[in-house]
């Protein structure tokens, strides 16, 4: 899912990527898929059961080695046609970034103005959550792409707390072709355009579909949508912004 900032040799993954891979597909592809734990606290009377949380991202997809195409007969030698003089761009060319972490984002349109934080595996397996008081903060799943590289950026924050509106309380306000920035480490500023946006049950989330590497750079912002079940302690539906770089 992480895409090296070096060029690949050879048609081959650089060996950053390949070793990424090699340990994300290790802690993500075994014999059943893990559950996500990032818990987007919800507000009311009775805050969201933590352990409650959405599908897991796999950091990586996993890679999988083809079988050797079959020995052609021999052909008789044909007469090399000339080469186009202006051949066509690559289809496969897509605009992206290095590598670098993310340091805010900036989504005019719905006032958000934050600092990010690390997202990381816990003790439990699972994707740990932003802090849960903080009202302005958002988490990136840091082992997997950067946003503005190559591959699914995951972008993770609450809709709420026990005490107020969150981050991403007005999330669900933006729609097909806003803008939002990026500021990274490096200085550069990553500008992405909303290109869908859907609720999801819980219960029902399509991981391939949200979580799925991608031959460009895209974000996932995801928040907790929907009714608040009091029974189960949190929000019955996550929400998902698809963004990509521009």
């Amino acid at each position: 899912m992480a895409a090296s900032p070096l060029a690949p040799a050879d048609n081959e993954p650089p060996p950053r990527r390949r070793r990424l891979r090699a340990a994300m597909t290790a802690l993500f592809w075994g014999a059943a898929a893990l559950v996500l734990a990032v818990s987007l606290l919800g507000g009311g009377e009775d805050p969201p059961d933590d352990s409650h949380v959405p599908h897991a991202p796999p950091a990586v997809a996993a890679e999988t080695s083809e079988p050797p195409a079959p020995e052609a007969e021999p052909a008789e030698p044909e007469q090399a046609e000339p080469a186009p003089s202006d051949p066509a761009p690559s289809a496969s060319a897509h605009k992206s970034l290095p590598r670098s972490e993310p340091v805010r984002l900036v989504i005019p349109e719905i006032a958000v103005d934050a600092p990010f934080t690390d997202l990381e595996i816990g003790a439990n397996g699972q994707l740990e959550a932003p802090p849960p008081d903080d009202t302005n903060l958002v988490g990136w799943f840091a082992k997997g792409a950067s946003p503005g590289e190559l591959g699914t950026s995951i972008v993770a924050g609450h809709v709420d707390t026990k005490t107020s509106p969150a981050v991403f309380a007005r999330l669900s306000e933006l729609d097909k072709g806003d803008r939002f920035r990026v500021v990274r480490r490096d200085g550069t500023k990553a500008t992405f355009k909303v290109f869908d946006k859907e609720s999801f049950a819980k219960d029902d989330f399509p991981d391939e579909r949200v979580y799925a590497d991608t031959p460009d750079a895209q974000v996932r912002l995801i928040t907790c949508a929907g009714a608040y079940d009091r029974a189960a302690k949190d929000y019955t539906e996550n929400l998902v912004v698809f963004a990509r770089l521009v």
